[in-house]
């Protein structure tokens, strides 16, 4: 209180010591938020842990689904043969139909389309368990496992979600994707492995009815969860993702013969050395190498498509010299080297199909991708089966080692070479819509 004159004078304290209590627990909350883990980060985001606790859930099958077809067919018709050609004949139904499908999600939401083309795809299974077991004529497998092929790709719906939350977190982003790969890599160890043991120990048809209740049940949540859920938009969708993706389409059929030769070619070598029983422990050596890499790729900073396709190309080389010595333990080691430099590489393209694709067919896109990597694992498979019958299993190795030089010689002389994280699509803010550096 002052006087002045006459006047009794009553002055308001400054605010600046009341607020500045209140400003220090904000900076030590932005404090604590840095010092947290990338992780830890991401998944403080609203929504974002029951969206993947579904996208889990639902994505554990699609490594069941063909070891679990395979040991139920064999097992009631005594046929491998009529095995692999009805898996087959599902996976040259799913190149087909999976990018209509993703293309149904793209226009008119994710919820909309995937639940009734997950029940589809249930019901194929289900027609094909009955199939089965009452001895029906071989061509209603073929038909039923065809059916299928309308099971949406879940991974590429979980990605388009953390795209549209993290359209202006590029670092935010990386670690995404890291992350979706690093579960990728995880569900298609695990699951193999969950089929055989139902279907060994409970009954032939138990993997694939699994298979069906965890891929409806986490549809069910991971739809279920609409606020992440990407808008759709009534504006008309310009530009085709298979003319935006054509550069990097190769790239993904490259990485696919490498995934599907180096498990032919270890299963193969374990085998001839009587080691066949050891096959799957072994291989899921290289897919744990992969997911670890993954989980420690989104915490640094991303790298160029050039530098991790030239790791690729030079650690597919390690398990061919393993393979040489004759040495198991050897091996197991070079392919946990060799998983290591696949994760970085796939996140790291899959990045650049975020970048390319036109806006509002994100799930398109990303589905042409994994149907290029499919494709090249049946390739790989193929091809590798042909050089152990024709010049052994130590010599099969090389088909991983070459497709992963050919993708090298892609990398470099395409336009895809660009540092992930560089998004051609607009990125909001809070100061009004901007367009990052391409």
């Amino acid at each position: 209180m002052t006087v002045t004159g006459s006047t009794l004078v009553i002055t308001a304290a400054s605010p600046a010591p009341a607020t500045a209590p209140a400003a220090a627990p904000a900076a030590r909350r932005r404090a604590a938020g840095r010092a947290a883990g990338p992780y830890r980060r991401l998944f403080a985001l609203p929504g974002t842990r029951g969206f993947t606790a579904g996208n889990l859930i639902a994505r554990l099958p699609m490594g069941m689904f063909g070891v679990s077809a395979v040991m139920m067919i064999a097992g009631q018709r005594g046929s491998y043969a009529l095995a692999g050609a009805v898996t087959a004949t599902g996976l040259a139904a799913t190149a087909v139909v999976a990018p209509l499908t993703a293309r149904l999600i793209d226009r008119h939401g994710q919820a909309r389309i995937a639940v009734p083309a997950t029940l589809i795809a249930v019901l194929g299974s289900l027609s094909l368990i009955v199939c089965v077991r009452t001895g029906a004529p071989a061509w209603t497998l073929f038909a039923s496992y065809a059916v299928t092929a309308t099971t949406p790709n879940i991974g590429g719906m979980s990605r388009a979600r953390w795209t549209h939350l993290l359209r202006d977190s590029p670092a935010a982003h990386h670690t995404a994707m890291s992350f979706e790969q690093a579960a990728d890599e995880l569900c298609f160890m695990l699951g193999p492995v969950l089929a055989a043991f139902l279907c060994g120990v409970l009954f032939p048809e138990a993997g694939t009815l699994a298979g069906a209740a965890l891929l409806l049940t986490g549809m069910l949540v991971f739809t279920s969860c609409r606020a992440t859920q990407p808008p759709v938009t009534a504006a008309p969708r310009r530009g085709s993702p298979l003319r935006a993706l054509g550069p990097l389409l190769p790239l993904f059929l490259a990485t696919g013969v490498v995934f599907g030769s180096m498990e032919v070619a270890s299963i193969a070598y374990l085998d001839f050395q009587g080691l066949g029983a050891a096959s799957g422990l072994v291989l899921a050596l290289q897919a744990a190498g992969s997911c670890a890499a993954g989980l420690l790729y989104g915490t640094v900073r991303a790298r160029s498509l050039k530098a991790c396709v030239c790791a690729l190309a030079v650690l597919m080389t390690l398990p061919w010299a393993a393979a040489a010595t004759g040495s198991v333990p050897a091996l197991a080691c070079a392919l946990v080297l060799a998983g290591m430099a696949t994760a970085p590489t796939m996140v790291t393209a899959m990045s650049q199909v975020h970048a390319r694709t036109p806006e509002g067919r994100l799930n398109e896109g990303m589905t042409l991708a994994v149907t290029a990597i499919f494709a090249g694992i049946a390739v790989g498979s193929a091809s590798a089966g042909s050089v152990v019958e024709g010049a052994g299993p130590v010599a099969a190795y090389a088909v991983p080692a070459a497709a992963a030089l050919i993708a090298l010689a892609i990398a470099l002389t395409g336009r895809s070479t660009a540092r992930p994280g560089t998004c051609r699509h607009p990125v909001r803010s809070s100061r009004g819509p901007r367009r990052a550096r391409a």
